[in-house]
């Protein structure tokens, strides 16, 4: 197997952990992360000092939960991107992926029939997609499981939501821990690989890899999402101990298991 890199999603208390771990990357969230709101500013969006001057190839949490992106005004949807998207772009790599999850935001609330939640949701999606490419970014979109959110659960649920809503230009996130709880076959990784824009691998439970309790499916996950034809980078999205030295170790540890499991770099 051959992917482009192993990267780490992480937010700024462990970046230098990951880095010293030997990741070929890092995936820094946004919301209240990277992009944050001091008191000072007026409730304004800042780029956080930790990431000036530096470059990221992808990103994750894009939109934070009290942003209720189903029932907001439009407009202001379109103001947060509007904000937001450019912070990214000013550490971002050229084409750099944003994975839009944030389960919590796009939540339909009780009673919103789902054909009219999927209507908002793609208006929403291709709001987000334009203002990603006005600043040479780009979005692919998380399936999430039902603990998270009510709106697409499965990678084929997210494919068919695409094509029904003629949304082009948006890939689809491969996240093993929610297609663990969604119980979903592997085999759509192959069947919809050309669709796949991006990777998400832990172990059980969103573990580390090798963790006590964890499996093997993680190592067959990658054979299938590179049988599709995936050969981007995969970022592990784990759960990592508080400290960040055993964090460290934790995410070391996983990188050396991913390297030796056959997956390698291009």
């Amino acid at each position: 197997m051959s992917f482009t890199g192993f990267g780490v999603v992480a937010g700024a208390a462990l970046t230098e952990a990951v880095r010293r771990a030997g990741a070929d990357h890092v995936e820094p969230t946004i919301a209240g992360n990277l992009a944050i709101r001091p008191e000072s500013d007026g409730g304004g969006w800042v780029l956080d000092d930790g990431y000036a001057g530096d470059r990221f190839p992808s990103f994750a949490i894009l939109v934070p939960g009290d942003l209720p992106l189903l029932t907001a005004d439009p407009d202001a949807v379109r103001d947060y991107f509007g904000a937001v998207l450019p912070i990214v772009h000013s550490v971002a790599d050229p084409g750099a992926k944003i994975v839009f999850g944030s389960g919590t935001a796009r939540t339909a609330p009780d009673g919103m029939p789902e054909t009219e939640a999927h209507r908002r949701f793609a208006e929403v999606l291709r709001t987000a997609r334009d203002t990603a490419a006005a600043n040479d970014l780009r979005i692919v979109l998380e399936p999430l499981s039902r603990s998270e959110t009510n709106v697409l659960n499965s990678v084929a649920e997210t494919v068919r939501f695409l094509d029904d809503a003629a949304v082009d230009g948006v890939d689809v996130v491969a996240d093993l821990f929610h297609i663990r709880n969604e119980g979903e076959s592997l085999d759509v990784l192959r069947e919809h690989g050309a669709r796949i824009g991006h990777v998400h691998v832990s172990d059980r439970d969103r573990r580390p890899l090798g963790a006590e309790g964890g499996d093997d499916v993680w190592r067959d996950f990658l054979a299938a999402v590179h049988d599709g034809g995936y050969r981007g980078p995969v970022s592990l999205e784990c759960n990592w101990s508080p400290p960040p030295d055993a964090a460290e170790a934790e995410i070391r540890r996983s990188l050396d298991l991913l390297r030796g499991s056959g997956a390698e770099l291009m």
